[in-house]
């Protein structure tokens, strides 16, 4: 293919994202109309976020027993594309749990394979990374308002078919847009069993689960912020048209720090991007707890760029760093897992009951999450260093010390 491997890879996240942009808000509405009620549908979304800490790994391990891994995202796409479909002639609470549990488990284990390639590539090539994964950021933004729109005109059904769409782009992306990419030629091929014990090495490395929950952390606590700030500002008097704007804002500095940010993500490191990230979330998430007016929301808004991506990209450098070579894409599926799924899943659990008991209060318990990702982030030297002496004289390949460069 003729087109530039940022702009191939940021197609390829685009069609992930068309996805997502429909699916986080529009899904649900689509159940309503079904005939489920809120508890239910809770249940529904949340199954399979919270398996994702077994169903990440595994597709990961699964994905890894090919020579070319474009081979495995493609049957994913696939497979997503057909379980979803499957919600379209299906009917009952059960049989749309086994399906949207079978396509948004399949779904979500794109992101990481699709991360891990990237990132590689974009150390190898030296473009970077933020462009690709800002057009994915930005179409997001355009499913969101492109089925807002459609679904004042229609009822919900286009929002399956929107899905389903986007699912079979993304397998022609496989094998259109993305590049070869093999297993390294320098490393034997693993058995899955080997494969597997590489996973289990990384969950009993205390360095890296470590630097997987410090920033998984950090990014769970959006929960409460994705759940509710839209019934909170409501609340304030705020019109859906400055409610609006206040989430496109957010996603738009996102963008901006993911397009022009490099050199200071460079330059801080991953460690220090987490640590910005945990700063800039207790400010952010205190305030919110006080209503703040809406001329400084919009302020509050841009912290998203750290509160959010930093943390989200320290956390896919971490990973890459500390991964040994044949896990990195296993330990990327963990991180998405981790903080994608059961953090998450339990944050979002626990802020219905905060959001019913304190209001926008519930914000200080976010607040306090995000503090303990910060600390987590300051421990990490001391940690690996207690690693390292406990492995013997030669340190485990995935405990090198965080601080120091690759």
């Amino acid at each position: 293919m003729s087109l530039p491997l940022p702009l191939r890879l940021g197609l390829y996240y685009a069609a992930l994202y068309v996805s997502s942009g429909v699916g986080s808000p529009y899904l649900p509405v689509w159940f309503r109309e079904h005939g489920l009620g809120g508890a239910a549908i809770g249940a529904l979304l949340a199954a399979p976020q919270l398996a994702r800490i077994l169903t990440g790994p595994a597709l990961a391990v699964w994905a890894e027993g090919f020579r070319d891994r474009r081979t495995a995202m493609l049957l994913l796409a696939l497979a997503a594309a057909a379980a979803i479909a499957a919600l379209g002639v299906l009917h009952g609470f059960w049989p749309w749990l086994i399906a949207w549990f079978l396509g948004n488990s399949a779904w979500a284990a794109l992101t990481p394979l699709v991360d891990t390639l990237a990132i590689r590539r974009a150390l190898s090539e030296g473009f970077n990374y933020g462009w690709p994964r800002g057009m994915g950021s930005l179409a997001f933004v355009v499913g969101n308002v492109a089925m807002g729109a459609i679904l004042t005109r229609t009822a919900a059904w286009p929002v399956v078919a929107w899905m389903v769409g986007a699912a079979v782009l993304s397998a022609a992306g496989a094998l259109w847009l993305l590049p070869a990419e093999p297993a390294p030629a320098s490393a034997p091929r693993l058995r899955a069993r080997e494969r597997w014990r590489g996973v289990g090495g990384l969950l009993t490395d205390p360095t890296f689960m470590l630097a997987l929950i410090s920033p998984g952390l950090i990014l769970a606590a959006h929960a409460f912020y994705y759940s509710f700030s839209t019934l909170a500002w409501r609340a304030q008097g705020l019109s859906p048209g400055i409610i609006g704007l206040l989430w496109g804002f957010a996603v738009v500095v996102e963008v901006a720090f993911l397009w022009f940010g490099e050199p200071f993500r460079r330059r801080m490191g991953p460690e220090r991007l987490v640590l910005i990230a945990a700063a800039a979330s207790v400010v952010r998430w205190t305030a919110f707890a006080l209503s703040p007016p809406v001329w400084l929301l919009f302020p509050l808004q841009a912290l998203h760029a750290f509160t959010f991506m930093a943390a989200f990209v320290g956390s896919l450098e971490l990973v890459q760093r500390l991964a040994p070579e044949p896990a990195v894409a296993a330990g990327q599926s963990l991180n998405n897992a981790v903080a994608s799924g059961l953090l998450i899943g339990l944050a979002t659990l626990g802020s219905g009951a905060l959001f019913d008991h304190a209001g926008v209060k519930g914000y200080l318990a976010m607040s306090a999450m995000c503090a303990a990702g910060g600390l987590g982030i300051l421990a990490l030297p001391k940690v690996a260093d207690l690693s390292r002496a406990g492995s013997g004289p030669e340190p485990k390949a995935s405990a090198r010390t965080p601080l120091q460069p690759p």
